[in-house]
């Protein structure tokens, strides 16, 4: 005898298995564009380098630990991205005021042939000490870049060449692991907002 099917239950049927492409669909879509939580798996900002800073002093990845920071990877020849991201950073640490007591940020060239310590300690140097400059040999310029997956590419020769680099700053947890990303002329308050989330974190 054969079976019948009522329409209701039909309906019901193909309403049930929509809503279960619908939730799957949801989780691979959270899978594939949610940040990364835990650098440990992902690899953000793993590995070891050996840097100076501004000052010529030794750093390694352990200048990220301790506190929440913010990290910049620019150079100094940068016509427009980069010192328009440190007059962005001077406006969040003013927005911040005395709670940006515990916050670091880092200014990393990706083109350590030009900037030595000393000419990436004066790109900084009217920051008053809210950012830290880093450089290095190009060795370990690369193991950073690459611990932290961003784009140091160079374009053109002689002395005049740019550098194709990306464009966000890092917000770093005290334990030194990837929190997310400011964007490139991203709004004020959101920046901020983001910033204050991660002093909390």
């Amino acid at each position: 005898m054969a079976s019948t099917t009522s329409p209701g239950l039909a309906r019901f049927r193909m309403i049930l298995w929509g809503l279960v492409v619908v939730t799957a669909i949801g989780a691979t879509a959270l899978f594939l564009f949610a940040p990364p939580r835990n650098p440990a798996t992902v690899g953000i900002g793993g590995g070891t380098y050996s840097l100076v800073d501004g000052s010529g002093a030794t750093v390694d990845q352990t200048m990220f630990t301790g506190q929440p920071s913010l990290l910049f990877f620019g150079y100094t020849h940068c016509p427009d991205v980069c010192p328009t991201t440190l007059a962005e950073m001077a406006t969040w640490f003013e927005a911040l005021g005395p709670d940006a007591g515990t916050l670091k940020a880092y200014f990393v060239t990706v083109d350590p042939e030009r900037d030595t310590p000393e000419v990436v300690g004066d790109y900084v140097g009217w920051m008053d000490g809210k950012v830290t400059a880093v450089t290095g040999s190009r060795e370990e310029i690369d193991k950073i870049i690459g611990a932290w997956k961003v784009l140091g590419e160079k374009v053109g020769e002689g002395n005049d060449y740019t550098m194709n680099h990306t464009a966000s700053v890092f917000l770093v947890n005290p334990q030194g692991g990837f929190e997310g990303t400011i964007a490139y002329g991203e709004d004020a308050s959101t920046a901020v907002a983001k910033i204050r989330k991660l002093m909390g974190a």
